[in-house]
This record gives C-alpha cells, sequence and structure tokens, in this order.
C-alpha cells in the first residue's frame, strides 16, 4: 500500500492535483481512498460528479451519534473512496482537531481494511504544518509527502515550512518528502525558482503541470481532467506521474534514478 501527503498552501491546487492524481491511479486499476484534510471540505468533489461530501466533522455537529461506515465516504469516480474531515463551525476551535477525530474514526471503522486500497492519498492544507495538520506526518499514516508549489513567494514559503516539518520527523522514521508538484502560474522566472527550491530540497520535481484551461473547464462540470478527457496532455502529466510514484524506484534500485527534473 502506497501511502502518500500532498501539502501545499491554500489555494495552490493541492485539491486539483491530488483528485487528478486518485483519477490517474484508479483508471491504472487502482483501489484508491483519498482524505481531504482541509476544513473546505472541497478535495473530493471533483471526484463525485461535483456533489459535495458531508464532512466528518459536520455529521459529528448534526447527529448524536458518530458516523459508521456508511456515513463516514462515498465512493466516486473509478471507485474511488472518498472521505472530507472537515473543521469546526468557523471561529469555534482549531481546525485541525478534525483531522486528528476522523482519524482516529477511520481507525475505529477499520476504513483501510475495508476499502483495501492499493493507494492512499491525503490531501493536507500547508499553511499551518502543526497539531492535526500535521497527523499524516507524524503520527505515521504516510510513508511519502510531495509539495505542491508555483514560483510565488508566499507558495514557496509554505512550502519550505512543510519541508522543515517533515525533516523534523526523519528520525522516528515518518515521511519523507520524495518530490516537489510544480503546478504552474507562469510568473517570470518561475522554473527557475521552483528548480532552485526542489535543489535546496535534493529533491526532484516528480511533474510540471501547466496552467490548463482543460482543468478549469472540467471541474466546471464536477471532473477531474482526468475523468473528462485522459487523452489530452495535460491528463497525461497526471498519468505519468502515478505511474512513477508506482514504480517505487527507491525500493527497486536503491536510487532516484525513476525521478526527473
Amino acid at each position: 500500500m502506497k501511502k502518500i501527503a500532498i501539502y501545499g498552501k491554500g489555494g495552490i491546487g493541492k485539491s486539483t492535483m491530488t483528485g487528478n492524481l486518485s483519477a490517474a491511479f484508479a483508471t491504472l486499476g487502482k483501489q484508491v481512498l483519498q482524505i481531504g484534510c482541509d476544513p473546505k471540505a472541497d478535495s473530493t468533489i471533483n471526484l463525485l460528479g461535483g456533489e459535495p461530501l458531508t464532512p466528518v466533522m459536520d455529521y459529528y455537529r448534526d447527529h448524536d451519534e458518530e458516523p459508521d461506515f456508511d456515513h463516514i465516504g462515498r465512493r466516486g469516480y473509478g471507485n474511488v473512496f472518498c472521505i472530507e474531515t472537515g473543521g469546526p463551525t468557523p471561529g469555534l476551535g482549531c481546525a485541525g482537531r478534525g483531522i486528528i477525530a476522523t482519524f482516529n474514526l477511520i481507525d475505529e471503522l477499520d476504513v483501510f481494511g475495508r476499502v483495501n486500497p492499493d493507494v492512499v492519498l491525503y490531501d493536507v492544507l500547508g499553511d499551518v504544518v502543526c497539531g492535526g495538520f500535521a497527523a499524516p506526518i507524524r503520527e505515521g499514516y504516510a510513508e511519502d509527502v510531495l509539495i505542491v508549489t508555483s514560483g510565488e513567494k508566499m507558495a514557496l514559503y509554505a512550502a519550505n515550512n512543510i519541508a522543515t516539518a517533515v525533516k523534523n520527523f526523519e528520525d522516528r522514521g515518518y515521511a519523507t518528502v520524495r518530490g516537489v508538484i510544480f503546478n504552474r502560474r507562469n510568473i517570470p522566472d518561475e522554473e527557475k525558482k521552483v528548480k532552485a527550491f526542489a535543489d535546496k530540497l535534493g529533491v526532484p520535481i516528480v511533474a510540471d503541470i501547466p496552467r490548463s484551461d482543460d482543468i478549469n473547464r472540467f471541474e466546471e462540470e464536477g471532473k477531474t481532467v482526468v475523468e473528462g478527457d485522459p487523452t489530452l496532455p495535460v491528463s497525461r502529466k497526471f498519468m505519468d506521474l502515478a505511474r512513477l510514484l508506482l514504480s517505487d524506484p527507491e525500493k527497486d534500485s536503491g536510487e532516484r534514478s525513476g525521478f526527473y527534473h
């Protein structure tokens, strides 16, 4: 089972990256579990035909009993099992606690055993890397971290904080940064800035995703671009990334030769 946490600054496109990567894994015949760990609870919407999923924390607020397996999530495109943690009532409580409560519930309900995923993807807000938002790193839920960034200053600032947080847990055998997903914004010298950041971390750029009207067009239809048209060049970028991550070059050859800059 591959367990991957995808981190990035709010608004950087990590949910788009995660949803399309889930769709790509599913297209390759893998059983996927995607867990949205952002209080906005919109990580999985494009896997569900544009229909939002009731977040776990909303269920807790609206019901006296805990959600059971039939309420914790829903299957979407390619049989991807989708879960959204959600967050507290705005202005009340810590959003990270929603992640911790959901993870505890996932363990109690044996969601991993019942879904039996080949791939688990965590979509995590990267502006805050403490408390619950660090749980996928700290608690050992994820093995690999992918950082989504553009060349924008604040995106790179958040990406650096994420990398620092991951490094702080390295000696405990927790998750490791495996690479950077470069989500282009077409600003001046963007490629140079992102490559310099990746080189400083000593990790590769595992995908270079161009700005794409096709992504926006299919999201308006409640779809990932991989579902909308898998033959498009941008869809093939996600398919290539999925194959790359499945190839597990470090375990196969003891080096990062399967990645590219």
